[in-house]
Formats: C-alpha cells, sequence, structure tokens
C-alpha cells in the first residue's frame, strides 16, 4: 500500500504539473471526483480493515504485558514502568502516513466536492470580455442549483429549477471545446431573434435602449470606450463599446445551426434555436461570443453568476453581480 499510494501521488503530481504548465487542459470537477473517490476507498479501508487490524494488535500487546506483569509478579520481580508500554500502545495505533493523506483527507474532499458540484463555485475571470461588469482577476462565485441540479463530471440535469433569464451573467462549458468554461450575459432565449447591428442590439425587433455613461478606462485595452446603461428584461447592467472602431462580424466556423444566422457588413442576426441561448460580453467589441461561435445548449450551462467574492486587487470590487 506504501508504494501504491506513493505511485498515486506520483501521478497526481504529474498530471497537476503538466496541467499547470500547460501541457494539457485539466478538468477539476473530474478530478476532484477521482479523488474524492479514491480517498473514500481508503476510508474505508481504514474504518473496517486497517483500524481494527491496530486496534486488536494493539489489545495484543495489552494482554501480553498483563501475562508477562503475572508471570514477574508470581516470581517476585517488579513490573517494568507502565509509560513505556503506552508509548508502544500509541505507536501500534499511529496511522501510517499514507493512510493520514488519503483517509483523513476524505471527509474534507467529499464535502468539497458536493459543495462545488450542486452548490456554489467559485471562478477567476481571465479575460476583459465582460468588462466594466467583471474585470480581470475578480473572483466569483456561481450558483450550481439556480437552473437546476445536475450530476457532476457528467453535467446531465436531473432537476429544473428557474429557467435562464434575459441579462443573468452565466457560466457555461464553451460549445467549441467543453473542457474549457466561458462567462457571457444571456441576452437571446430560445426562439429569440438577435440583431447586433452597427453597435446597437435589437432583440425581437426592438432596440435595446442604452443610455450613455461618459467614458471608461478599460485596462485591457489600454483605451477609453464608451460606456452605457442597458436594460435586458427586468435587469440593468452597463456595458462598453467603441463608436468609432467597428469589427468585422463573421462566424470562427460552420456551428451547429449556423443556418438560423445571417451575417452582413453591418452585423448579424440570429434566431435562437429550441434548448440554446444567444450570449454576449459587455465589452462589445472586445468579446468572442454568440456572434463568432453560435449558441450555447442548455445541457452546457453550470450556473448564475451572482457575486463577486475577493479581486486582491481592489477590495471594492466585492457585491453582488448585476
Amino acid at each position: 500500500m506504501n508504494v501504491l499510494t506513493s505511485a498515486l501521488f506520483g501521478a497526481l503530481l504529474v498530471y497537476g504539473g503538466g496541467w499547470y504548465a500547460g501541457y494539457w487542459l485539466g478538468n477539476f470537477s473530474l478530478l476532484l471526483f477521482i479523488l474524492a473517490l479514491v480517498t473514500g476507498l481508503y476510508w474505508l479501508a481504514e474504518q473496517f480493515y486497517f483500524r481494527p487490524q491496530r486496534e486488536g494488535a494493539a489489545e495484543a500487546l495489552l494482554a501480553n504485558d498483563a501475562k508477562r506483569r503475572e508471570a514477574l509478579a508470581a516470581q517476585g520481580i517488579a513490573a517494568p514502568i507502565e509509560g513505556q508500554l503506552e508509548q508502544a500502545r500509541e505507536a501500534v495505533l499511529r496511522q501510517p502516513w499514507w493512510l493520514d493523506w488519503t483517509a483523513g483527507l476524505f471527509p474534507v474532499l467529499l464535502i468539497v466536492f458536493l459543495l462545488r458540484s450542486f452548490l456554489f463555485e467559485p471562478f477567476k475571470i481571465p479575460s476583459g470580455s465582460m468588462v466594466p461588469t467583471l474585470l480581470v482577476g475578480d473572483l466569483i462565485l456561481v450558483n450550481k442549483y439556480h437552473y437546476g441540479v445536475r450530476l457532476p463530471v457528467i453535467n446531465k440535469k436531473i432537476l429544473d429549477n428557474e429557467p435562464v433569464r434575459r441579462g443573468d451573467v452565466v457560466v457555461f462549458r464553451f460549445p467549441e471545446d467543453t473542457r474549457l468554461d466561458y462567462i457571457k450575459r444571456a441576452v437571446g432565449l430560445p426562439g429569440d431573434t438577435v440583431q447586433y447591428v452597427n453597435q446597437q442590439l435589437y432583440v425581437n425587433g426592438k432596440l435595446v435602449l442604452a443610455q450613455t455613461q461618459g467614458q471608461y478606462y478599460d485596462e485591457d485595452s489600454m483605451r477609453y470606450r464608451a460606456r452605457f446603461t442597458e436594460k435586458l428584461g427586468d435587469r440593468e447592467h452597463q456595458m462598453l463599446v467603441q463608436p468609432d472602431f467597428r469589427p468585422t462580424i463573421t462566424p470562427s466556423s460552420m456551428f451547429p445551426h449556423s443556418d438560423h444566422c445571417k451575417y452582413s457588413v453591418d452585423g448579424v442576426t440570429c434566431t435562437v434555436p429550441p434548448g440554446h441561448y444567444f450570449m454576449m460580453g459587455d465589452n462589445r467589441d472586445n468579446s468572442l461570443d454568440s456572434r463568432f461561435w453560435g449558441f450555447v445548449p442548455d445541457e452546457n450551462i453550470v450556473g448564475r453568476a451572482f457575486m463577486v467574492w475577493m479581486n486582491f486587487s481592489d477590495i471594492k470590487r466585492v457585491g453582488v453581480i448585476n
């Protein structure tokens, strides 16, 4: 078991090191599930095999010592100091390192796995696509049960809860590579027609009104952008555009249901298919989103982002996400 546990820790270090160095993409949910499963097996073995063995050996030690004391007493010889016996007993009962670092970690890993899978999951914002709502370095919490309960790892929904609403900030698995998690704002719901033309957003033929809020310095691109307050559904949020910069919107590939979208020099018009959503970043001219790579299927939804719990560069960022 000592050798087996050492090999398992070695494999974990290789996997984690390669993930950190960028040699491959990791799947933290799967890793956490495997760690909880393996340490759970060690925990069961400890409860029903290894600990009873150690306790039996300790009892045998005490019984042998009692017999030895009786034999010595019968010969009129004083028994040795009991403290030495207690030290020996503690040594017999002590967990070996490979059980301490496996079975001992199981309760913690199980709690983390359950909390992260069914309640709340932390994320770190890696890019500026959601500026000014979310900044690079924001540490956010995502409500995993808001849109329903999903089985971890396989992401199969087993219970429905609230539907995705227009204006929600949603974390989802990127359709082109489901190992990656993206965060955008839900702009179009199933059946909606979404137009983004000449830097203006229309939903079902109606212009989404945006009120100017002056200039905003975007540290990610190191330039000033026009800031607006926009209302999607019953949610108000801020977003950025750059009036003097109109990038050509072209699809990155022929994505599923790409026939639901029409592209022109002015922008794009898409009708959202059933069971899918149209996502956009609040930093409109600096966001690769559904305008480029298509729709997000419901099975890719991870949860609703609801608060920034920390930003080590700016503590004032902590608060609820609009």
